[in-house]
């Protein structure tokens, strides 16, 4: 135990160290902001301004900046929580390049431990990020329009501990398979840069065909972004109905948001999204242990 606390003190601490590391896993989040001053803030604006005026009801600022805002955030955690994973997992794949790998395998400590070690790193790393920029998300809400309540904020603090989990998990698995920085850093572009579609954070899934959607449906990180939007938008729909806004209107809203998914023809229940999200999350985590544990035996 005492190896295992030392090495992932040792794998937190040069990840928050290592400027390049650091600052690479912040590109997607500040991507996604520049996005949203200059161009994103005024289609969701729109969209939610039509959606609603058309249905003949007066919409408060604060209620559409909630919207706008609570889209955004969700938005930018569903896809930080798997990116900002990534980067920090970089570790690995750099100690295994340079040779750090081979040194710590010679101490006592088990190679499982060391695997477990990067592991948590990860994780615990990952989270710290998130939480900041779930912070930040707050304070923005805040300041435009707020309609969370307790719940809403704990369901959210949920949902980024799992999402993280699942980037962790996926990560890890992933960089089991690569051998230099710079696959590792390619991979990451890749992640980053493709990831936020294949979600639904970068542009809602309702938008698509629907033989993509099908397809999308698939993947775990849909339902990931899918109960960020709507725990972080719930107060807000809320306020609606009581506002008595049609509520065809309310749920058509939902459905532009991928708050309401289906699995092709079946509608998908926020408890369904969890067990999907958790499965995943087990299933590449023994993925992670059966890859370390062949990679051991081919090395011996």
């Amino acid at each position: 135990m005492t190896g295992l606390l030392s090495l992932t003190r040792r794998n937190i601490k040069i990840y928050f160290k290592d400027k390049g590391m650091f600052f690479t896993s912040l590109i997607t989040p500040i991507i996604l902001l520049v996005l949203y001053a200059t161009f994103l803030k005024k289609v969701y604006d729109d969209s939610f301004t039509n959606a609603l005026t058309e249905a003949g009801a007066v919409v408060p600022d604060a209620l559409i900046n909630g919207c706008v805002g609570g889209q955004l955030i969700s938005s930018l955690l569903a896809v930080s929580c798997v990116t900002v994973a990534f980067c920090s997992n970089l570790l690995m794949v750099q100690d295994r390049y340079t040779g750090v790998r081979k040194d710590i395998t010679i101490t006592p400590v088990k190679s499982r431990t060391v695997a477990l070690s990067y592991f948590i790193g990860s994780l615990i790393s990952t989270f710290l990020v998130c939480l900041v920029a779930c912070g930040a998300g707050f304070i923005y809400l805040s300041t435009i329009g707020w309609y969370l309540t307790f719940a809403d904020v704990m369901y959210v603090l949920l949902d980024v501990f799992l999402l993280t989990l699942f980037g962790t998990a996926l990560s890890s698995v992933v960089n089991c398979f690569l051998s230099t920085p710079g696959q590792g850093s390619a991979v990451g572009t890749i992640v980053s840069a493709g990831y936020g579609f294949i979600c639904g954070a970068y542009m809602p899934i309702s938008n698509f065909s629907e033989g993509l959607r099908n397809v999308l449906a698939f993947l775990p990180g849909t339902y990931g972004t899918s109960l960020l939007r709507n725990h972080m938008m719930r107060g807000t729909f809320e306020e609606m109905e009581a506002q008595n806004f049609p509520s065809e209107v309310v749920e058509m809203i939902k459905t532009s948001v991928d708050c309401n998914l289906k699995f092709f023809d079946e509608n998908v229940t926020v408890g369904n999204m969890y067990v999907v999200l958790i499965m995943s999350v087990v299933v590449l985590t023994l993925l992670y242990v059966i890859t370390n544990a062949l990679i051991k035996k081919n090395a011996k």
